[in-house]
């Protein structure tokens, strides 16, 4: 994948300096998300097909009032049908969302990828916010990108926050705060 560079004009002090901060191009890191629910999608599919075959199944007719086979593959068919339904939800909501560029004094909202530096360990991490497809991990640019939503801890506390400020980590007290580095 390729990346893109943003410049961005930081004052430190009676310093000024320009911060680079290499952002994935979000076009492509969408087509990432949606190749991966595609996929997700066909897995869930297949996986209720059966399951509904199995259902359906002679084999599987009860033998007496306390055989449940049929009905708990019928259950699970069901289940992973409204699964596929959900994804087949994200794929068509992330491949329609806009992907604004967000400027160092915008706040975070949907669509924007955030940089995340620890203040206790100093080691950055970079966060896709998305409306959904939270908790899937991409490695783009041999970067770990992980997608939040707004419904995540974490993704509640970032939106509307700006470059330079710090939210709690996950994990409580001890685990320290992070300081929004960069927003693109």
């Amino acid at each position: 994948m390729r990346t893109g560079f943003r410049l961005r004009q930081t004052k430190t002090g009676s310093r000024n300096f320009t911060k680079v901060f290499a952002t994935v191009r979000k076009a492509t890191f969408r087509e990432s998300i949606i190749q991966h629910l595609r996929q997700e999608l066909e897995r869930q599919t297949s996986a209720a097909e059966l399951a509904r075959d199995e259902a359906t199944s002679e084999e599987s007719r009860a033998e007496n009032k306390w055989d449940t086979h049929s009905q708990e593959a019928a259950y699970l068919a069901e289940g992973q049908a409204k699964l596929a339904a959900e994804i087949s939800a994200s794929i068509e909501l992330i491949g329609t969302m806009p992907l604004p560029d967000f400027g160092p004094e915008e706040p975070i909202a949907i669509g924007a990828l955030v940089e995340l530096q620890s203040m206790k360990t100093q080691r950055r991490s970079l966060y896709f916010l998305g409306p959904r497809a939270g908790g899937l991990e991409l490695v783009v640019d041999s970067r770990s990108v992980l997608v939040l939503t707004p419904q995540s801890p974490l993704g509640r506390q970032l939106l509307g926050r700006h470059v330079g400020d710090t939210v709690p980590a996950p994990g409580g007290p001890s685990a320290g705060s992070l300081r929004v580095v960069a927003v693109a």
